[in-house]
């Protein structure tokens, strides 16, 4: 029974084989991460496979490929592994030294005006850290895809990861000094479609604009000059006279003091709650590496 057993693995040694072979493209490539011959890999996979009554890979002479039910399986364990690994190095180093790869998931306007800036200190306070940074807009799988954490800007869905609020902002209304000559500014919301207006292509920034002020709430249809999903590039049409924008407070606060932007309908803001979140994959264990990025982004952002 004992030779069984050894042959086969354990229950952790079985999963890690199949982790491994998923991630590293196939039986050679797992089995030199692993330490072991190709043949323990392959028999400890047969062994999983097995126990579980499903079959998660599908394997021919030339490759392997990853079954509907093995990608599943894959996400769930992935996340236990690292869980494990984090634990691992979490003790040997007493929970004290950020050090390894930290890999984050942000959005591109936001990170560049509010995270890059203290980058280069938080880089030389753990010299034990490297960074690998993806920007994007998109919502990522932080499990499926190995990120440590993701900062998010608005609503979020409901999901198993572990989410934590840093922040809340206004989405105001702004136009440029030289549009506002040509063309004013309204007084209510139900002027906006006489005017030229810049929209994001999301659903709650186009076609109605929900606002609110102290006294009521109205849903506005607005015909979009220019309809956009990049903030960055929508501003620099504003800052061009093309018309009016909404525009997270974050996003055009410098504009705003220096004057190149203006407030339009200054007492209405957008009807919903935006916030920033930092986001983390599930698991009760956050690594030191992760803790710390976490910690400066709670500060940086914290009001003064």
């Amino acid at each position: 029974m004992r030779q069984k057993h050894e042959k086969s693995g354990s229950r952790f040694e079985q999963i890690e084989s199949f982790a491994a072979i998923v991630e590293h493209g196939g039986f050679a490539a797992a089995a030199r991460v692993l330490g072991h011959h190709p043949s323990v890999v392959s028999r400890r996979l047969d062994a999983l496979e097995r126990r579980l009554g499903v079959r998660l890979l599908a394997r021919t002479t030339r490759r392997v490929t990853v079954t509907e039910a093995g990608v599943a399986y894959h996400r769930r364990v992935h996340a236990l592994l690292g869980e494990f690994e984090a634990a691992d190095v979490e003790a040997s180093e007493g929970a004290a030294t950020p050090r390894g790869l930290l890999r984050l998931s942000l959005p591109p306007s936001f990170a560049r005006r509010h995270i890059a800036p203290w980058l280069p200190g938080f880089i030389a306070d753990h010299p034990g850290l490297r960074l690998e940074l993806a920007h994007g807009n998109q919502f990522v799988d932080l499990v499926a895809e190995g990120f440590d954490a993701a900062v998010r800007i608005g609503e979020l869905a409901d999901s198993s990861l572990v989410a934590r609020r840093l922040a809340s902002f206004e989405v105001l209304l702004c136009a440029a000094p030289d549009y506002v000559a040509r063309r004013g500014t309204p007084t209510h919301p139900s002027e906006l479609p006489q005017h030229d207006c810049l929209a994001f292509s999301k659903p709650r920034f186009w076609p109605d604009w929900h606002l609110r002020s102290a006294q009521e709430r109205v849903a506005q249809t607005v015909p979009a000059r220019l309809l956009s999903d990049d903030d960055e590039g929508m501003l620099v049409a504003c800052l061009g006279g093309a018309g009016i924008m909404p525009a997270p407070a974050w996003l055009v606060a410098t504009e705003l003091c220096e004057g190149s932007l203006l407030r339009v309908l200054p007492e209405w803001r957008f009807d919903f709650d935006a916030a920033v979140h930092v986001v983390l994959p599930p698991g009760r264990m956050v690594p030191a590496k992760t803790r710390v990025f976490v910690d400066r982004l709670v500060e940086q952002l914290s009001p003064a």
